[in-house]
């Protein structure tokens, strides 16, 4: 099975295509409704919600396949899990602000505030598959395993290395 296949099947990667989905299809609602905007700046914020909500919406799906291999480092993982949670709570902000600048379809706000728990349960349970002792210690310290500090000493330092072994 390729790679693509594998991360194609993880049930919180279709969860994000959904999500993505569902995203395009308000923003094309949004675009085609008819909101009163009092101001001009009242309008670019409303494109900017929408700008920010399809980014988002497609910030998931590739980061989730950037850290659906198995043999991707621990940190790398953490790293792209952050992005993803960021990513998901944004779409919330985003459509509570689309909601505020006159948006009257609401019942399509509430569905993606939906989709959006249910995908958070997916991706907490996609986390705890994350092997955290595949790791390089990251010395920024925020994706470290439970135990391991951005200043221990890496064992891998006590590895005898002679580089003549690598010549003919």
């Amino acid at each position: 099975m390729s790679m693509i296949e594998k991360w194609e099947k993880l049930p919180v990667f279709k969860k994000a295509m959904e999500i993505q989905k569902l995203v395009d299809h308000i923003v094309e609602c949004v675009e085609q409704s008819d909101i009163d905007f009092e101001n001009d700046i009242e309008s670019e914020m409303i494109k900017n919600n929408l700008h920010f909500l399809r980014e988002n919406a497609m910030i998931i799906p590739a980061k989730i396949a950037g850290a659906a291999d198995e043999d991707m480092l621990y940190d790398i993982k953490m790293e792209n899990a952050a992005i993803i949670r960021k990513s998901a709570r944004e779409l919330i902000t985003d459509a509570r602000g689309i909601e505020m600048h006159g948006f009257k379809d609401i019942e399509y706000l509430d569905l993606l505030r939906n989709e959006v728990e249910t995908f958070r349960v997916l991706f907490a349970e996609w986390i705890k598959t994350f092997d955290c002792w595949n790791y390089i210690i990251d010395r920024w310290g925020l994706f470290n395993p439970p135990g391991i500090n951005y200043d221990d000493k890496d064992p891998d330092d006590d590895l005898p290395f002679n580089p003549d072994d690598f010549e003919e």
